[in-house]
């Protein structure tokens, strides 16, 4: 993979090492890989590597990346031109590593985004990285921050946004995400598809499978206090867990919605994303402030453990 990129002509920088560490791709939307005995877990797509997306084709680069969130809806990033893309800002954003150490770095790029409003709200994206390297596990605890640089103050009626995370991984047979929760657990599916997504509970415990059959997104609110990708096939198991925001900020909806529709009330702290192209991403959101004023860091903190067994 470090080849693909050097043969590309892409930036990288690694915390850590090759055989236990995360490689961030400056030049590829800052996504990072976690790399555990040489072996790099996350899902990678070369082809993006090679490549470059345009606004017909989002090639999806894999890894963990930071997007900001609202997706669609009123509020949203990414139908700002009328149909789905990445915004361009973030596609073209070239990442600076502004502190590095031996098991840490600290990567930044500026991202002027545009919602559905047609409201500009120029941001600054930063990803401050940490390792704790084991064995047969790999922890990598990650701040994920987004600035507002802007010069006026955005009110709620115009303007939402929250630091998202989604970690993606090859996804297939056997593969499941489970979660702590019960009947009452507050778990929704944000395409609206009522009984495509089958959720098992047994004993505290939720399970949905990501085996690439269907193709959903699930929410899950406030309550659930982390979630863990299983991999069976390749014993992998990967669990997430992010801090609360703060009591004056709020969980947003995240969803790839219209964007005349208005976002709804209910925030999402954690989703599950399953594909039928054999891929999915488990995905933890921070939080919203009433008014975001000059300066203001939305930031949310994000623990993802990687086990080998």
């Amino acid at each position: 993979m470090l080849e693909a990129f050097e043969k590309a002509g892409k930036r990288v920088h690694v915390v850590g090492n090759s055989e236990k560490g995360v490689i961030a791709a400056l030049d590829m939307e800052g996504r990072l890989f976690t790399v555990l005995n040489g072996e790099i877990l996350n899902r990678v797509n070369f082809e993006a590597i090679k490549g470059q997306s345009t606004r017909t084709q989002y090639l999806n680069p894999g890894g963990d990346g930071l997007w900001p969130a609202p997706e669609g809806t009123t509020f949203g990033y990414q139908y700002s031109a009328g149909s789905w893309r990445v915004s361009p800002s973030v596609l073209s954003a070239r990442y600076l590593v502004t502190a590095s150490g031996e098991n840490n770095a600290t990567i930044v790029a500026e991202v002027d985004l545009i919602n559905n409003q047609g409201v500009g709200i120029p941001a600054f994206f930063k990803r401050q990285i940490e390792i704790e390297p084991d064995r047969q596990e790999i922890a990598v605890n990650i701040i994920e921050s987004i600035t507002y640089i802007g010069r006026k103050p955005l009110s709620s009626s115009e303007c939402l946004l929250a630091p998202w995370t989604l970690c993606q991984f090859d996804s297939g047979a056997g593969c499941e995400v489970i979660f702590p929760g019960n009947d009452q657990t507050n778990v929704w599916d944000l395409y609206k598809q009522a009984g495509s997504t089958n959720i098992f509970r047994k004993g505290g415990t939720c399970r949905v499978q990501t085996n690439d059959s269907q193709r959903y997104q699930l929410a899950l609110g406030p309550d659930v206090p982390w979630i863990e990708y299983h991999d069976p096939q390749n014993g992998l198991i990967v669990r997430r867990s992010a801090d609360p925001v703060p009591e004056d900020y709020s969980y947003i909806d995240i969803r790839d919605a219209s964007p005349e529709i208005l976002p709804d009330k209910k925030g999402v702290r954690y989703s599950i994303y399953s594909d039928t192209e054999n891929f999915m991403e488990i995905e933890a959101v921070g939080g919203c402030p009433e008014t975001i004023l000059p300066g203001t860091e939305m930031k949310i903190a994000v623990t993802t453990q990687f086990s080998k067994i």
